[in-house]
């Protein structure tokens, strides 16, 4: 991953982070979602403990995750991102907004006990009802806007991965190919555990696989993913109007989800050390 990307998917999650969903879970305690509490620390340090692991700590206290295990990142880049997110809290901890952590806390206590091809699986159950391979049928600007917006990248999707995909108005969907699903199958096994919990994460906002994948690809931004996956919904609105904050705040918070997701994917693919200069702007 470019350090240009790097800065941009962290300047855009610090962004747009505080305006998240309150009923998102996201904690490293063991209080509910919505839970805030006063800052209890000073100083957020990283440091690398046994096995060339990085771990955060809180002052002089060492993170763990919400099962009671340490708080152990596989990079310092990762690592770096995370103590990040806890330095930038003010007076009150607004756990809600801290997505990376969360993100860590699922890979470390895997709380559905899934295995990676299990994971897998889930991430491709999403490529059968993906949205944009479910087309209306009326009325004809709506569908013109989805042919003109969501056909190229699913061309380029079917033409990166040699793959055939398809799109249909029926309620059922495309039935996609057994070989294409094997392709994709074959393409995710090269993903490490939580590069897996980062993607299923995104195709879980996006609704997609197709964004999904165009996005960690870099064919796509964060802004044209989120655009694109709520195509048929900014349509409905560009006609029927609608609360302009209650949409910006959907639109926000929908941007700051995934573009924690897709850093949190490339973050947890780094191999090597990261120097802190990456994540200054």
């Amino acid at each position: 991953m470019s350090a240009t990307m790097l800065r941009r998917l962290a300047r855009l999650h610090g962004r747009l982070g505080g305006v998240l969903s309150p009923g998102h879970t996201c904690t490293s305690s063991r209080s509910s979602a919505t839970a805030e509490r006063k800052r209890f620390y000073q100083d957020v340090s990283i440091s690398q403990g046994e096995g060339g692991l990085y771990e955060i700590n809180l002052d002089r206290r060492k993170l763990k995750t919400p099962g009671g295990k340490l708080f152990t990142v596989p990079n310092e880049a990762l690592a770096i991102a995370v103590a990040t997110e806890w330095d930038a809290q003010k007076d009150t901890l607004r756990f809600y907004t801290m997505h990376l952590s969360t993100l860590c806390n699922t890979a470390l206590d895997n709380p559905t006990q899934r295995n990676k091809d299990q994971m897998i699986t889930a991430a491709l159950k999403f490529l059968e009802t993906d949205t944009v391979c479910y087309r209306v049928e009326e009325p004809d600007a709506l569908v013109e806007l989805q042919k003109n917006a969501w056909d190229p990248v699913l061309h380029w999707m079917e033409k990166r991965y040699d793959v055939t995909i398809g799109s249909s108005s029926s309620i059922l969907g495309p039935e996609i190919p057994k070989a294409t699903k094997d392709t994709f199958r074959q393409h995710l096994t090269s993903y490490n555990l939580w590069s897996l919990t980062g993607l299923e994460y995104v195709i879980t906002q996006l609704k997609s696989v197709v964004l999904s994948m165009g996005m960690i690809d870099r064919h796509l931004t964060v802004e044209q993913a989120v655009l694109l996956s709520r195509l048929e919904e900014e349509y409905q609105i560009g006609f029927w109007g609608n609360v302009e904050w209650a949409h910006d705040y959907d639109m926000y918070e929908l941007r700051a989800r995934t573009a924690a997701g897709a850093l949190f994917v490339h973050l947890a693919s780094e191999s090597s050390t990261v120097k802190r200069k990456l994540m200054q702007d």
